[in-house]
């Protein structure tokens, strides 16, 4: 048994790699780095349940496969997983993370971390989901663990060399 951040309770892990979703019908502390990727956690604080996605840039062009590396596909797939599992939107709140500017923006003129924030923040205000934490934004990647019993996420700010 672990203590699953303020409960003791038996808790599996799953490492979230970049352009992957993952849903936790069982508690799970999901864990991811991020940099310029932004990750969307959403909680049904009714059911105790919770998912996350890790997506790298913000929008499909409508070229190729309609991957989870893009946000716009990658939090629509999150919402249908976990609709999936009978949770429903007004039970669901979110915690948004990363879009750090990791390159220096003079030489970096994409900005790949703020389009992927306002992407996030837009979609999800559009879906009438409640953000209630985040922290996005700055020039230092982020470690979070997610807890999808609790809804907690552990943040640990990387410090640069």
């Amino acid at each position: 048994m672990n203590n699953c951040f303020n409960k003791t309770i038996q808790t599996k892990s799953h490492y979230l790699y970049p352009s992957t979703i993952f849903v936790g019908t069982e508690p799970t502390h999901i864990s991811t780095i991020l940099g310029s990727c932004v990750a969307v956690c959403l909680w049904d604080k009714r059911r105790e349940i919770g998912g996350m996605n890790h997506f790298l840039l913000p929008y499909w062009n409508g070229d190729g496969l309609a991957s989870p590396k893009y946000g716009n596909i990658a939090i629509e797939k999150l919402i249908d997983k976990i609709s999936l599992t009978g949770s429903r939107k007004k039970d669901i709140v979110a915690k948004i993370f990363g879009g750090s500017e990791m390159f220096d923006a003079r030489n970096f003129s994409f900005n790949i971390g703020l389009r992927n924030i306002e992407l996030a923040k837009k979609i999800i205000s559009e879906l009438n989901i409640p953000i209630v934490a985040e922290s996005v934004g700055g020039k230092r990647g982020r470690r979070i663990i997610f807890n999808t019993y609790t809804g907690e996420v552990r943040l640990k700010i990387i410090q640069s060399n």
